[in-house]
């Protein structure tokens, strides 16, 4: 055993060096260190949304039972219950199911939700014997689901170049008003840009000042810091 000071040897049972004085310390006294830590896993809080999603999956599914059970029995067919069972399931799967997952990934519920959104107005337009479906219905949610699975990709995925992003993506909601009313008017009749040059003109400049902030990098600091910090 030696001093941790002056490195003398000691005597087995010194308690102080006798050159320095210093208190003799002896690694196999020293009291063991507690861990700092817990040895348990932590256990994840318990999620209080699983009961409102049974509770309302429940009603959902007694809503849409109810209304076939008295279209049958009184109306003798489905007719009207085929809208309730189908807005119940959109209802369902849009907005319920993604809650059921723990990490929601909106690039593939988004597309899945505007997906059934088309079926359910192709069985109403196969129902009332329409014509506007493939036309006017079906060209029209594939345009507002492309814009808006773009617009959730540019704030999820990266943050560089988000006002040049978010321009662009302007300039497009914008130009694909023309491309509504051209099938409005392929469908419905009508004549062609009684309405679509205004949102074209509004939302192309908004998104070509965007654009030219996005690349100017005074501007482009000052409203990134503005708008998405």
């Amino acid at each position: 055993m030696y001093c941790v000071k002056c490195g003398v040897r000691l005597p087995e049972g010194t308690e102080r060096c006798p050159l320095c004085e210093t208190p003799v310390w002896n690694p196999e006294d020293a009291p063991s260190a507690e861990p700092t830590f817990s040895d348990r896993y932590p256990v994840p809080p318990k999620s209080r949304r699983y009961p409102i999603l049974a509770f309302l999956t429940a009603f959902l599914i007694a809503a849409s039972l109810s209304a076939l059970i008295f279209c049958l029995t009184n109306l003798h067919g489905v007719y009207w219950s085929g809208y309730v069972m189908l807005g119940c399931a959109l209802f369902y799967f849009a907005v319920l199911f993604p809650f059921w997952f723990e990490h929601r990934e909106p690039l593939i519920f988004v597309p899945i939700a505007f997906a059934l959104i088309c079926g359910y107005l192709l069985y109403i337009c196969l129902y009332t014997h329409g014509t506007w479906f493939l036309s006017f219905a079906f060209p029209l949610t594939m345009l507002v689901g492309i814009l808006t699975t773009a617009a959730v990709a540019i704030f999820r995925i990266g943050k560089r170049r988000r006002l040049v992003k978010t321009g662009a993506l302007l300039i497009a909601i914008g130009c694909s008003t023309m491309l509504v009313e051209l099938f409005q008017r392929i469908t419905f009749g009508g004549r062609m840009f009684s309405w679509s040059l205004y949102p074209v003109c509004a939302f192309s400049v908004i998104g070509l000042c965007l654009v030219l902030c996005g690349v100017i990098p005074p501007w482009r600091a000052y409203l990134e810091r503005k708008l998405f910090m």
